[in-house]
Formats: C-alpha cells, sequence, structure tokens
C-alpha cells in the first residue's frame, strides 16, 4: 500500500466561516460541507463532503431526482437550482415540489 496516503477525505476540519449549527449547510473558500457540529465564527468544525443530505432549498423551484444540478447560495444558506453566483454541490436525489423548503441531495465533494 502507499505510504503517502493520509485519509478518505469525506471528513474534513474547517474553520467556521460563520455561526454554524450541527447539520447545517457551509461554504468554506471553495469548499461546501455539512456540519457534524455546531461552531461559532471562526472555530473549528467538523464537516461532511459526500453524502445525500436533507438542507434547506429554495422554494419556487421543483427539483426532478438525479437530473436537476443543486448549487449553495451562500447568501441565503440553502440549496437552489440557480446556478448563476452560486456554488455547485451536487444533484438531487429525489423528486422535489416548488412549495418545499427542503430538499435531498447527494453533495458531490469536489471544489467550486
Amino acid at each position: 500500500m502507499a505510504r503517502n496516503f493520509v485519509q478518505p477525505g469525506d471528513t474534513l476540519t474547517f474553520t467556521a466561516p460563520y455561526a454554524v449549527a450541527s447539520g447545517a449547510g457551509m461554504l468554506v473558500g471553495a469548499v461546501f460541507a455539512v456540519a457534524l457540529n455546531a461552531a461559532a465564527n471562526g472555530a473549528p468544525v467538523e464537516g461532511r463532503v459526500n453524502g445525500v443530505w436533507e438542507l434547506p432549498k429554495a422554494t419556487g423551484e421543483s427539483w426532478v431526482a438525479y437530473t436537476t444540478k443543486v448549487y449553495w447560495d451562500n447568501t441565503n444558506k440553502r440549496l437552489t437550482s440557480t446556478a448563476t453566483s452560486n456554488t455547485y454541490v451536487g444533484v438531487a436525489v429525489q423528486n422535489q415540489a416548488s412549495a418545499d423548503t427542503v430538499g435531498r441531495a447527494k453533495l458531490n465533494g469536489t471544489v467550486a
């Protein structure tokens, strides 16, 4: 086995870019993650960059499972299907009605 392997990289330690609650999305530089614990602005926080998560969703948008790309709206701290001025984070994994305030998405684990 290679000796330079460090870790799988699914969970990373970040500096919270703002106060975050456990389970909240956060954009740290070019990386989107879901906080695994609550943290004050500037405090260390563990964040998961992969997996399927339920997160706040922009209303007025219908999503189609495995077709709709989702983006992080860092101003409103929610997922959206609007690419402009937002950061691509993954894909919807279930259909979502326009009235839904929470959406289920598979995070892609890549950087913006």
